[in-house]
């Protein structure tokens, strides 16, 4: 398998949300994979541990790493954070908009943290998009831009609805980011939409200190980022130790089919398609 060109020994990685979780596991393997990495994440305190343990993976040590304290929401901050990684490297290969926050709210529940959610986790991805895909292919460099979505914002289970909408946002937008990447002349930047399973990190774990079995870690979903990267996956869809790829097929075909079929919305949810769905699942 041939290795994605932003990959390389010596490019630069620039992660949000890098402090914890998938964006901490990805850090610290871009560092082990070479690259210098540019870290961000809310505050400088929630950093220092991350800059240690990406600094231990790196063959160039703490020479290769910088944090820069980013509230992605903030379009200043977003700016601050490009300024500050091509000024510390000089370029930028691999971009990964990862950070995000939970929980928003049903429909009509939560005003405030509806807001706070699509704030990170879509308008955070937009600033990215904004503030770093023009220099990035100004350099005219092979770079990818990887935002981490969910398979809740593309079957949109009831429950956090704000937090569907901010992630059915970011697979629209990573659609849209890619075809036009493609229509760049000249342009040799891939995009990605990471999409991952049940995952533990301090987001989902919701107070328990021990990973449930049918989750993954950060690592393992780091794993199939990589692989997919160099496969040139732009959908990235992990599944995860109770969750197959086969299964989320199905689940994703059905969530569509309510629209061709005209189902309810939502049938999955729906009594009256209890027994339909499940024979569906099974393959029937």
């Amino acid at each position: 398998m041939t290795t994605h060109p932003a990959l390389t020994p010596g490019r630069v990685a620039v992660v949000s949300g890098a402090a914890s979780g998938i964006g901490l596991a990805a850090a610290k393997r871009f560092a082990g994979l070479g690259l210098k990495v540019c870290l961000a994440d809310l505050t400088r305190e929630r950093l220092e541990p991350a800059v240690a343990e990406v600094a231990a993976a790196s063959p160039e040590g703490k020479n290769a790493v910088i944090a820069v304290p980013t509230d992605v929401s903030k379009l200043d901050d977003v700016n601050k954070l490009k300024d500050a990684a091509y000024g510390a490297f000089g370029e930028v290969g691999v971009l990964m908009n990862n950070a995000g926050t939970a929980p928003g709210g049903g429909p009509w529940e939560h005003i405030d943290g509806w807001r706070r959610v699509l704030d990170v986790n879509l308008w955070g991805v937009i600033n990215g998009v904004q503030c770093f895909a023009p220099r990035m292919l100004e350099q005219g460099t092979a770079c990818a831009i990887i935002n981490t979505g969910s398979k809740q914002g593309i079957t949109c289970p009831p429950g956090d609805t704000a937090y569907n909408v901010s992630k059915a946002g970011v697979k629209v937008l990573t659609e849209a980011l890619a075809h036009s990447l493609r229509n760049v002349e000249g342009a040799r930047i891939t995009a990605h939409l990471l999409i991952p399973g049940s995952t533990f990190t301090g987001m989902t774990s919701r107070g328990r200190a021990e990973k449930p079995p049918g989750a993954w870690t950060p690592d393992q979903v780091i794993d199939m980022l990589i692989d997919g990267m160099n496969r040139g996956d732009f959908y990235v869809l992990c599944p995860d130790n109770e969750v197959t790829r086969e299964i989320d097929n199905r689940r994703i075909l059905w969530a569509a089919q309510d629209i061709t079929q005209n189902r309810p919305a939502l049938s999955r949810w729906h009594p009256e398609y209890k027994d339909a769905f499940a024979e569906f699942l099974r393959g029937q």
